[in-house]
């Protein structure tokens, strides 16, 4: 929806620039994406609209937002998926509350599977496109935030060991940056998780995204390895001196990876069955609402 708040005079080059920005959006709205304003400013970058450069970004956070609010960038369009709003549940009626049951109701559709599979993505400004994906297939997704705390990684390491204990395999898909600390936590992750479980060697972690044969692929724009990182040097022996973000990939590609990828994990056949069993169920919550 657009909603315009202030009054706004945009030179040419701007609203030039607009049109190209809401033809990026309008594309990925019709596949039900939403984007950050830094997937905007990466999919202007790899159509060599703009250079990338961080003042060019800076550009474009700034013209996003006056368009936004002169009413010409649809608001639902962009989204900030670092803050969430928390609140309590209202209904109306008994049946409106057992009709939202019904709508939330799930089982364990890999309760017969022989892995237990999570999605974990570095940054938590795709982990709406992440969730979105590995939601599909009742798969766990979590943003790690960068280095994420031991806090997080013992809980995870906890609900992986109760997987271990029950005879599953478990698998952790990690997408993140290609840069020096991204390709490193990959490494960080499984051995922390491996300590925090007391399962070593029962871990399986397989870093899905971003590798140097999707950059090859799908040539994303490129970026200086940071310097002042203290696996600048490690880091360029092996990959050299570029780095490349994973916000630029288009995110039905980053889609397709973790479906791809969590597909290699199921017995498609055996999901197919709990999916069933678990839409009669919800049938049956509904016929109850119905009567309520």
């Amino acid at each position: 929806m657009k909603d315009r708040f202030i009054d706004k005079q945009f030179r040419k080059k701007s609203l030039e620039r607009i049109q190209q920005i809401n033809a990026i959006i309008n594309e990925y709205m019709e596949s039900s994406y939403s984007l950050t304003i830094r997937q905007v400013y990466y999919q202007l970058v790899s159509r060599d609209i703009i250079p990338n450069k961080q003042s060019e970004y800076g550009k474009i956070s700034a013209l996003v937002t006056d368009a936004r609010r002169a009413g010409l960038i649809d608001w639902n369009a962009i989204e900030d998926r670092t803050r969430y709003i928390r609140r309590r549940n209202h209904y109306a009626s008994p049946g409106e509350a057992v009709r939202d049951s019904a709508y939330m109701y799930g089982t364990d559709l890999w309760s017969d599977q022989e892995h237990y599979v999570e999605v974990w993505v570095e940054k938590d400004a795709l982990i709406g496109i992440v969730q979105q994906a590995a939601a599909r297939y009742d798969v766990t997704s979590f943003s790690c935030r960068g280095y994420t705390s031991d806090s997080a990684i013992y809980s995870a390491a906890q609900r992986i060991r109760a997987q271990i204990d029950a005879g599953k395999k478990p698998v952790i898909l990690h997408l993140g940056d290609h840069d020096c600390s991204g390709v490193d936590m990959s490494r960080d992750i499984l051995e922390r998780l491996e300590l925090f479980a007391r399962k070593p060697g029962m871990i399986d972690l397989h870093r899905i995204a971003l590798n140097m044969d999707q950059i090859q692929t799908f040539k994303p724009p490129v970026n200086p390895a940071k310097e002042s990182d203290s696996r600048y040097a490690a880091y360029v022996s092996r990959y050299g001196v570029n780095s490349w973000e994973l916000d630029a990939l288009p995110p039905e590609v980053l889609t397709q990876i973790i479906e791809d990828n969590i597909l290699k994990h199921m017995n498609v056949y055996r999901f197919i069955d709990a999916k069933r069993k678990e839409e009669a169920e919800q049938a049956e919550l509904f016929r109850l609402a119905d009567a309520i």
